[in-house]
């Protein structure tokens, strides 16, 4: 069964996680030094939140996780007739965790990953930087929620130029 992700960056690390504690009524199930998970059965989401240089705080992007390679497929096959630029990240080190994943964006602009998650990382990301910021140079709608402050923050089709699929 699949799971709607949201990621929010903000300011404050340890207010908002004591905000989302509050709401969810549950405490984190993961926590780092700049990075906090809720996975969370009612409603089933993967919440996250964190803080990272450069991003202003508010909604940083919105995807479906996949349990497993099958429904990842069958997502991103979905993806594939949504007419827009895609970025395909394999093994993607990325919000302390390995995966595999999509990222796409609406046509506002808003941008959503799909991913499948196999592992755990002791680190934010690595690894396929270089892979997507060539090809968010090429498609210009992708967005990585590993890459440093340099992020190309999808916009809508309009403002960047672009992403007229």
């Amino acid at each position: 069964m699949k799971r709607l992700h949201v990621h929010v960056s903000v300011d404050d690390l340890a207010q908002s996680t004591r905000f989302y504690s509050t709401l969810f009524a549950a405490e984190p199930t993961v926590v780092k030094d700049d990075y906090v998970k809720w996975m969370l059965d009612d409603p089933r989401v993967n919440f996250a939140i964190s803080t990272r240089p450069g991003r202003p705080p508010g909604i940083s992007h919105l995807g479906i996780q996949a349990e497993d390679e099958a429904e990842l497929a069958e997502v991103c096959g979905r993806l594939s007739r949504a007419e827009r630029p895609i970025v395909e990240a394999k093994s993607a080190t990325c919000c302390y965790a390995k995966s595999d994943k999509q990222w796409i964006a609406d046509p506002q602009g808003v941008p959503w990953e799909t991913f499948y998650t196999y592992g755990e990382s002791t680190v934010y990301g690595e690894g396929s930087l270089a892979k997507l910021k060539e090809a968010s140079e090429v498609a210009c709608c992708a967005p990585s929620c590993c890459e440093p402050e340099a992020t190309q923050v999808p916009q809508p089709a309009a403002a960047a130029g672009c992403c007229s699929h």
